[in-house]
């Protein structure tokens, strides 16, 4: 039996010795077929699994979210590590500067990650020290 290729309704009808064995269905019988197969995968729990599309937007979201956080990562670590050899090359501390500032730069892009993903909140130490709204302990 050939497989239906999408264009022309296959020949799935009632099969062997049965009357109208090996006839065309029509797309209104197709139809009422998928209904009734729908309808009897509901009532065992499968259901259609969600689209594509809905997968793929999921998908670029994550993605987009991850090249933001490395980026913002390397961000710290490179620019740390730019001022620390700026600071050996004018100030003669050789490897000093590098160092500490390099390590510096890994603590920023670890603390701007962990902002980004809302771990730690931005500016909290900052905000304790100012308004006369905060309250004292009695």
């Amino acid at each position: 039996m050939p497989l239906a290729n999408g264009k022309e309704p296959d020949k799935s009808g009632p099969v062997g010795d049965t009357p109208g064995a090996g006839r065309r269905l029509t797309s209104d019988e197709l139809e009422s077929r998928s209904r009734s197969l729908a309808a009897k995968l509901a009532a065992r729990g499968v259901g259609l699994k969600p689209s594509s599309q809905d997968k793929g937007t999921e998908t670029a979201s994550g993605v987009a979210q991850a090249v933001k956080l490395s980026s913002e990562f390397i961000a710290g670590v490179l620019a740390g590590a730019g001022l620390g050899w700026l600071a050996d090359r004018f100030l003669g501390t050789s490897p000093w500067g590098l160092i500490v500032l390099l390590l510096l730069g890994f603590c920023a892009g670890t603390l701007n990650i962990l902002r980004s993903t809302g771990r730690v909140a931005e500016n909290q130490g900052a905000e304790l020290g100012k308004g006369s709204d905060t309250k004292k302990p009695e």
